[in-house]
């Protein structure tokens, strides 16, 4: 117990060296980026894309993040101000993201019906969008990519249906107690089931997308030290596999926008805390104090999503 409790304020320790030595020396982990769409040209290059795989799901990332939070929330303790103003940053970054995303089911029910049209109504095999350098591709690609539209909405969505309130709650006992325990409930909820779900989705999907972009496959049980050799042999390998022969062949989009997801759910959980905290802290009259809430338009519509 003693050697856990110890390697535990050793780490958030180091995450001040390891944040401040990231942030001066960028291209031992970023002198890949220029080479997104080529071969990486050195030895360094691979090694730097091979640091930046191997510390984006490792314990010094992880410190380095949880510090954050935990001088976040020290300031915010010590001055109310500073921790609104961190609430309607994220609350203001996950509407942002949402209210764009939300398109895309729009988009998504457009492109059907133009599928519909091309296959029913003019018999054709292809759909070409573009003027003069045309993109064409098979019906059955643009049918399969109806997904990534559907994947947009859910990974980019989930966090501004947070912010509206627009997720689904079965309230048994936390409708039935006071403001102050249901603002505890909130905090606590945040802190055990939506920060752990989060780091724990976040670990599994960071190599998954990584295994769909890059050989040879980095594995989360590696070593530094064999991910570094490793790196000799290391190239860009972007999945371009479909399900069917003609059919959408970029889903190494779908393992980022795994990873997008989770990030953001994160970053809302420091949000809600926060929030909870401070509306816990200032009694009832705050309870929805800086909230930014689409404006529905209609009073049935309004009831029924304040009853949701």
């Amino acid at each position: 117990m003693l050697d856990a409790i110890v390697w535990f304020f050793t780490n958030i320790a180091m995450s001040f060296y390891n944040l401040a030595y990231a942030i001066t020396h960028p291209g031992q982990w970023l002198s890949w980026v220029p080479y997104i769409n080529q071969s990486l040209p050195t030895t360094e290059h691979k090694q730097a894309l091979m640091r930046f795989i191997y510390y984006g799901a490792s314990a010094e990332f992880f410190f380095v993040v949880f510090t954050s939070f935990l001088v976040l929330l020290a300031i915010g303790f010590w001055r109310n101000s500073f921790m609104w103003a961190c609430v309607r940053a994220f609350e203001g970054f996950a509407n942002l993201v949402g209210r764009v995303a939300a398109w895309a089911g729009l988009i998504m029910v457009l492109q059907q019906i133009v599928i519909i049209f091309m296959q029913r109504i003019f018999a054709r095999a292809e759909i070409s969008v573009g003027f003069g350098m045309s993109f064409t591709k098979d019906v059955s690609w643009w049918a399969e990519e109806l997904k990534l539209y559907n994947a947009l909405v859910v990974a980019l969505c989930v966090t501004y249906t947070f912010v509206q309130g627009g997720h689904v709650r079965v309230d048994l006992v936390y409708s039935a107690v006071s403001y102050r325990t249901k603002k505890t409930i909130d905090m606590v909820g945040s802190i055990i089931f939506m920060m752990p779900v989060a780091v724990l989705t976040w670990l599994y999907g960071w190599f998954f997308m990584w295994r769909h972009l890059v050989v040879p496959n980095p594995s989360a049980s590696d070593a530094l030290d064999k991910l570094m050799l490793k790196s000799r042999a290391l190239r860009w390998n972007i999945e371009t596999i479909g399900f069917s022969p003609n059919g959408f062949n970029a889903y190494f989009l779908f393992k980022i926008l795994l990873c997008t997801f989770t990030a953001m759910v994160f970053l809302h959980a420091i949000s809600f805390f926060m929030r909870s905290y401070l509306e816990r802290k200032e009694g009832p009259e705050s309870e929805g104090k800086y909230l930014d809430k689409d404006q529905l338009g209609d009073e049935d519509a309004e009831l029924v999503a304040n009853i949701h």
